[in-house]
């Protein structure tokens, strides 16, 4: 079955002090988009506006046809009268309540009786696997468990629109790879549109179906995770994809790299302005001179070899700096240490160009 027609809708024209983000974001029910970017892009500020924590400066935030902010017409719903469920970083549980009454809380607070709130809210820790924990406090509490405390308090009330920022981010690697794959299926089941505040490629790619990747206020590039990591359009979204990313300009099959006083042979014939992507695997390292016919042989000096299980990353400077991935072999084999000078080839059919 194919998806729902839009619930979310937002034009956010938000900031504080000399910074602003102008960013439009739409999904459709069900549907999980990440937003990622560097710190200081603006993500937590975009949640911060959906949630109405921030209030917009322009724009129009609606959620299923109910407008939720609009400064032009006057309209603000607070916080509390959204449906709009918020799961922070720090999670932000009340430390003088249960877990039980943690979750209760966000029930309670909307009009529900103590009695009925506490039941739903038991039934959320039964199904999240901490029925052993509903009089635990916070502080008792392993970092995991508040995770899941601070989701359930977030899904009780059954929002329209779940907003997570940086959900993983409090807890150790082995805790966070752990529930990485349990909060993905937390996630689908649950019925709404939801927003993922993240600076973790992975943690990105694995909990969403949609990436939005925004840089100094502004949305540079969207997509699945395949298209942004096959045409990364900015050196923030290339390094996420750990390639080799340039800019330069095309002619017919040469390109010029910006800043650079290279020339790459390429297979395809476009012209202008252009992007180009040069994967780290189809970088070949020798000693000597290659042979054979690769369009592109040129020497630099190795910058750093960086060891990861059996590959090694070697980044390779002058006349332009570029990463080749290689076999741990092949470090030992052909001796690339810091400082050593190199041959590199690289076949025209292996660099990727596309318009800027």
């Amino acid at each position: 079955m194919g998806r729902s027609a839009v619930a979310l809708t937002a034009d956010v024209v938000a900031g504080r002090g000399s910074f602003t983000l102008d960013v439009a974001l739409s999904a459709t029910e069900g549907e999980s988009v990440a937003v990622l970017g560097p710190n200081g892009s603006g993500k937590t500020t975009l949640l911060r506006a959906l949630a109405g924590l921030t209030p917009l400066r322009s724009g129009r935030v609606d959620l299923h046809g109910r407008v939720l902010d609009d400064p032009a017409a006057g309209v603000f719903v607070p916080p509390e009268e959204r449906s709009v469920g918020v799961v922070f970083q720090s999670y932000r549980l009340f430390p003088h309540l249960s877990a039980l009454d943690n979750v209760a809380f966000g029930l309670r607070a909307r009009g529900a009786r103590r009695g009925a709130a506490r039941k739903e809210a038991a039934a959320w820790l039964a199904r999240l696997g901490l029925a052993a924990k509903v009089s635990v406090s916070p502080a008792q509490l392993s970092g995991g468990e508040a995770q899941k405390v601070a989701l359930a308090r977030a899904l009780t009330t059954k929002p329209a629109l779940l907003l997570l920022d940086e959900p993983l981010a409090a807890l150790d690697v082995s805790a966070g790879a752990e529930m990485r794959h349990e909060l993905r299926s937390h996630l689908a089941s649950f019925p709404g549109v939801r927003v993922i505040v993240t600076h973790d490629p992975v943690e990105a790619m694995t909990l969403a179906d949609r990436l939005v990747v925004i840089e100094h206020g502004r949305v540079v590039q969207s997509g699945t995770a395949l298209e942004l990591t096959s045409r990364p359009r900015s050196d923030y979204v290339a390094r996420l994809a750990g390639t080799n990313f340039y800019r330069g300009r095309a002619s017919g099959t040469h390109v010029e790299l910006e800043g650079d006083a290279a020339v790459l042979n390429v297979a395809s014939t476009e012209a202008g302005e252009v992007f180009v992507v040069v994967p780290p695997r189809a970088v070949a390292l020798h000693r000597d001179t290659p042979a054979g016919t690769p369009r592109n042989v040129w020497q630099g000096r190795i910058h750093s070899v960086e060891l990861i299980g059996n590959r090694a990353r070697v980044r390779v400077i002058d006349p332009f700096p570029i990463v080749a991935e290689v076999t741990r072999a092949s470090v030992h084999d052909l001796a690339l240490h810091e400082g050593e000078r190199v041959w590199l080839s690289l076949k025209a059919t292996e660099v990727e160009v596309y318009r800027a």
